[in-house]
């Protein structure tokens, strides 16, 4: 019987070691701390978690601390958010202790709000100062780096000085104003005077479309105003960039015709038989169908120069198809076996290829929303 008591104490010892081996072995030390204090909270004479609590507390503070040392000797002033993320692991673990008892008997935790606080005075004096300097340089990376940093040092500290100000000082600073030139269409449409629809369309739908969409609801997510070129004359506006729209390479092609044939059949009453019931028959028809369809092409090169430097800021090109295709039909036989999608192709009397005008309103309907993100882009922070 002794046997067994020992034996069977010496199970509940290994049991115990082996319940905290599980806390101290995990690789993430800080969710193994929460989870044991989080049981002590339920049970607070569980003794896997008593061991491993101050175990744990001793080794996360001693790396934590390590690598807010070593963070301390970077330069990069990115190195706060991970300085100040350091010590918010530390407190996480004091508060969590503070509120249960079982491990706040344990061990004296360390607040570290006070380092936290001095973190971020810190981190709002650099990213202040760094902001000043940025400022007074010239250029719109530089002027984009002070807002940032202006920002930066907001964040850390609600109401720092006047970093506000500041901010919108370097906003203002950084704002281009952009115009937008015509569409270049050195195509077939404009050079023989065909097709004049269709340029007006493009002229209206990119140019006019994209000042009022840039300057539009968005608007306040970038610094740049956005003129078409005979407002900028109007109001004797010097732009910063320009952006330049060339279509080429447009391709509307003569429909191409393919005919086939399709049979028809359906079961239609004759009659009646001497019982009364209905009497039914096949009927059959042919199909004569002429599927006429083409593929339309488009490219449109977009190119951003900031005029000052001559410096080419972006250049994209946009290609896009548009397919159309349209069916007509003849038939032969009995009328009775069209059903009637058979009939709409039959009496298609709008049969036709659309206006050229028409197939390039489609193509810039599907460029546009590319041209006017890759402008948002150009001039986004």
């Amino acid at each position: 019987m002794k046997y067994l008591f020992y034996l069977g104490l010496i199970a509940v010892m290994f049991s115990a070691c082996a319940g905290s081996k599980n806390y101290l072995e995990r690789n993430d030390q800080d969710k193994a701390l929460s989870d044991a204090i989080k049981k002590l909270s339920k049970s607070p004479t569980d003794e896997n978690a008593l061991t491993a609590v101050p175990l744990l507390y001793s080794a996360i503070k001693a790396n934590h601390l390590t690598r807010i040392s070593d963070l301390k000797k970077e330069t990069d002033p990115a190195r706060w958010d991970k300085i100040i993320r350091e010590y918010e692991y530390l407190q996480d673990a004091y508060d969590a202790i503070i509120n249960t008892p079982a491990a706040f008997k344990l061990l004296n935790a360390e607040s570290y709000s006070s380092n936290i606080y001095d973190a971020r005075q810190s981190a709002a004096d650099e990213y202040y100062a760094n902001g000043l300097s940025f400022l007074e340089k010239t250029g719109r990376d530089n002027t984009k780096k002070a807002y940032t940093y202006f920002k930066k040092a907001e964040k850390f500290v609600p109401g720092y000085k006047d970093a506000q100000a500041k901010s919108n000082e370097a906003y203002e600073k950084a704002i281009v104003d952009v115009v937008i030139n015509p569409i270049q269409d050195n195509s077939y449409f404009f050079n023989s005077g065909w097709g004049n629809t269709g340029y007006d369309f493009s002229n209206e739908y990119f140019q006019q479309t994209l000042v009022r969409d840039l300057n539009g609801i968005n608007k306040e997510r970038y610094p740049a105003r956005f003129y078409s070129d005979w407002q900028a004359r109007r109001d004797n506006i010097q732009p910063d960039w320009v952006v330049d729209l060339k279509l080429r390479n447009i391709d509307i092609p003569y429909p191409s015709n393919y005919n086939y044939t399709r049979n028809a059949s359906s079961q239609v009453q004759i009659g009646t038989d001497t019982s009364g019931n209905p009497v039914y028959k096949t009927v059959y028809a042919r199909m004569n169908i002429t599927r006429s369809s083409f593929t339309a092409r488009a490219d449109m090169d977009v190119t951003i120069t900031d005029v000052a430097t001559g410096k080419n800021i972006s250049f994209r090109n946009f290609r896009e198809d548009y397919r159309w295709q349209e069916e007509r039909a003849t038939y032969n036989g009995d009328s009775r076996a069209l059903s009637g999608q058979d009939w709409a192709l039959i009496n298609n009397s709008g049969f036709g290829s659309p206006r050229r005008e028409d197939v390039l309103s489609e193509l810039f309907k599907k460029i546009y929303p590319q041209v006017k993100n890759n402008i948002s882009y150009a001039v986004d922070w």
